[in-house]
């Protein structure tokens, strides 16, 4: 069983989900998103985006706004192709 590709989160589009594998970052940048219930595992998906400004996310029971910068270190795999 093949391991699918790992890709930025900042990559995906509206509808697209995805498993959160690795957060490329030092330790606060860990620990934020943690806090913010972004662990490895977690079932995330895309529910807007605008060019060049943050993404609305689900994660879990809530919504989630997140930053293009901090977009861009959640390495996920995605779940439907």
């Amino acid at each position: 069983m093949g391991h699918r590709p790992l890709v930025s989160l900042l990559t995906l589009m509206p509808g697209q989900r995805a498993r959160l594998v690795r957060i490329q970052g030092g330790h606060r940048v860990i620990h934020r998103l943690s806090e913010l219930g972004l662990t490895p595992g977690v079932e995330i998906e895309v529910l807007h985006r605008n060019n060049g400004g943050p993404l609305l996310l689900a994660v879990r029971d809530t919504r989630l706004v997140l930053g293009r910068g901090m977009a861009d270190k959640v390495l996920v795999e995605l779940l439907d192709e």
